[in-house]
Order: structure tokens, then C-alpha cells, then sequence
């Protein structure tokens, strides 16, 4: 068979060692085959298929097919305009969204992008995490899905910044490989079957020890993050002791209001309890009574500013 035009073949720049399944009958009919000068060395071996001629000479050969990574290729583009059959596959939207992060961080990509830091993101780190949280507690399914995605891209960022380091660099694919390797083996009861867990909580606890055997930690509470909401740091660390049978009246005993907080959030996460989020859903169902007696307020002909005790209390939502 041979084919009555040229075709070029793109293959996914963040994939270069994947081919479109519609791209191998193209190559096995094509009088030539040839790489665009875009195309990773280690694919254009794989295929073994020598290098492209000049533009203008490709356009003269009919059963002709290129295999690039971008269409914007020289040789791709010339081939395109002159009505080339291209075969491709749309790449994944988290391949796209690495070429993307990959673009923004290159140079002639965003200024801004170009100069961030691992230091100089920390605070996106968090804030979009909060936003997430937000849009999970408010049960706003739109919200979630964009907050999900400021969130994978302070990952992307990250990994994006990592791979330049001078000494030590690692991108994204080293970041899911760790991820996957850190499931399977704590996981053992589904990828290797050696065991049975019977419940979430055999889960959990099953969790907790293998990552203390894979860590090597000297103590139960190595590992802990410290930099984590005071309620939420105390609840970890009143979880982690109990797990370890560390008794009650160990915790912190002062009559300061630290030691009685930091008491009633440990007590909480032995008993199940998320402090963060419950005391997160009180503060949030505190602030909206706020605004209902403001609004009251308002609604009354009353300044919310000159509000006193008797004025907040008239307004006040029963």
C-alpha cells in the first residue's frame, strides 16, 4: 500500500516513548520514515528511522511520513500546509498540564513563573490547600474540582523547580514513582497478598507501622508535621501517643489555656475526632451568625458599628 500523501506523526513531547496506535499502520505503509529534528534521540532510535531532509525536500516525497513532537516542527509545519494527514493522540490533561508548567517555567515563558522559588511558593502551598478545604466543607462540587487543580499545580510548581536544582535534581515522573512505590508497599494486602486487613482502622494502624519500619524514625512522634494548625498538631500528637499507649494524664496538666486546649484537642483524635474540622465548623457557624445579626441590623435602620452587648444580643439569630 502506499500512501497517497505525507503524514506526520506528533507524539506527546512529556510522552516521547509512546506512539498514537493509529500511528504504526502509517509507518509499515510509508515509502520513508523520518525524524523531525524535535524528536527525542532515544525515540528516533527505538524506531530506527534516520533524521528529516530540509522542509522543501519533504514536501517533494508523496508516501512520505515525519514523526515530531510538535506540529510547529519546521518540517512538520511545511508538510501540514501542504495538506499532510497528521496522526496524533491528544495527550493526557496531566501530560498537558506538565508541558504547560514546562513552558511557563522555560525561558521566553512567564517572568513571573521564571522566578519563583520553592521558598517564594510555600504560601500558595497553603493557601490553595485552605481554599480546597473550604470547598469540601462547603460541599461546592464546582469550587472542588478548581481548587483540586491550584492545588496539583503547587505539585507541578515544585517539581517544575526541582529539576533544576544544580546537584540534586528530580521532576515530576520521580515524584509519582516515589508515590507509587510508598502505595504498593504499604499496601501489601492488595499488591502482594501477604495479609489481611480486616477493617479501615487494621488499615490505619497497619499504615502507621510500616511507614515507621520504612523510615527508620527513633521516635513515635518523628515525622509529625509541626508546621500544621496548633488544634490539628495537638490532635496528631494526642494520636499518636495513644496508639502507643501513652496514658492520658502524661499530656500536658497545667491550668494554662494552651494545656487545656492542647488536652480537649488530643482527648478529641483519641476518640475519633477531628479537632481541626470541628473547631473549623464552629468558628465558620460562628461567622455566619455574625453576618445574619449585622445584616438584621441593617435591615433595622442600625449601623452594625454601633452595635452593644444589648444590640448584638437583639439580633442575634435564634
Amino acid at each position: 500500500m502506499t500512501l497517497p500523501h505525507p503524514t506526520v506523526v506528533l507524539v506527546p513531547a512529556a510522552m516521547p516513548g509512546v506512539l498514537p496506535a493509529a500511528a504504526w499502520p502509517v509507518l509499515r505503509a510509508a515509502d520513508a520514515v523520518y525524524a523531525a529534528a524535535d524528536l527525542p534521540e532515544a525515540t528516533a532510535g527505538a524506531l530506527d528511522v534516520k533524521p528529516a531532509p530540509a522542509p522543501a525536500e519533504l514536501v517533494r516525497q508523496r508516501a512520505v511520513t515525519l514523526v515530531a513532537a510538535s506540529a510547529e516542527e519546521p518540517g512538520a509545519a511545511a508538510l501540514i500546509a501542504a495538506g499532510a494527514t497528521v496522526v496524533g493522540t491528544p495527550a493526557p490533561g496531566l501530560v498537558r498540564a506538565v508541558e504547560v508548567m514546562d513552558r511557563l517555567r522555560a525561558p521566553g515563558g512567564c517572568p513571573w513563573d521564571a522566578v519563583q522559588t520553592h521558598e517564594s511558593l510555600r504560601q500558595y502551598l497553603v493557601e490553595e490547600t485552605y481554599e480546597l478545604l473550604d470547598s469540601i466543607e462547603d460541599g461546592d462540587r464546582a469550587a472542588m474540582r478548581e481548587e483540586l487543580g491550584d492545588v496539583l499545580l503547587q505539585v507541578l510548581f515544585h517539581a517544575r523547580v526541582a529539576a533544576e536544582h544544580p546537584a540534586d535534581p528530580f521532576g515530576i515522573e520521580e515524584v509519582a514513582e516515589v508515590l507509587v512505590d510508598k502505595l504498593v508497599g504499604r499496601h501489601p494486602h492488595v499488591f502482594a497478598g501477604a495479609e489481611v486487613v480486616h477493617s479501615a482502622e487494621h488499615q490505619q494502624s497497619r499504615w502507621e507501622e510500616l511507614k515507621q519500619n520504612e523510615k527508620r524514625r527513633e521516635s513515635l512522634v518523628d515525622g509529625v508535621a509541626f508546621g500544621q494548625p496548633a488544634a490539628a498538631l495537638a490532635g496528631k500528637l494526642g494520636q499518636r501517643t495513644g496508639r502507643a499507649e501513652v496514658p492520658f494524664d502524661l499530656l500536658p496538666a497545667g491550668a494554662d489555656e494552651g494545656a487545656k486546649l492542647f488536652r480537649l484537642a488530643a482527648a478529641a483524635r483519641r476518640a475519633g475526632i477531628d479537632p481541626e474540622g470541628e473547631l473549623r465548623a464552629v468558628a465558620k457557624e460562628f461567622a455566619r451568625r455574625v453576618r445574619s445579626a449585622e445584616q438584621a441590623a441593617r435591615a433595622d435602620g442600625r449601623d452594625q458599628a454601633t452595635l452593644d452587648a444589648d444590640g448584638w444580643r437583639r439580633y442575634w439569630p435564634r
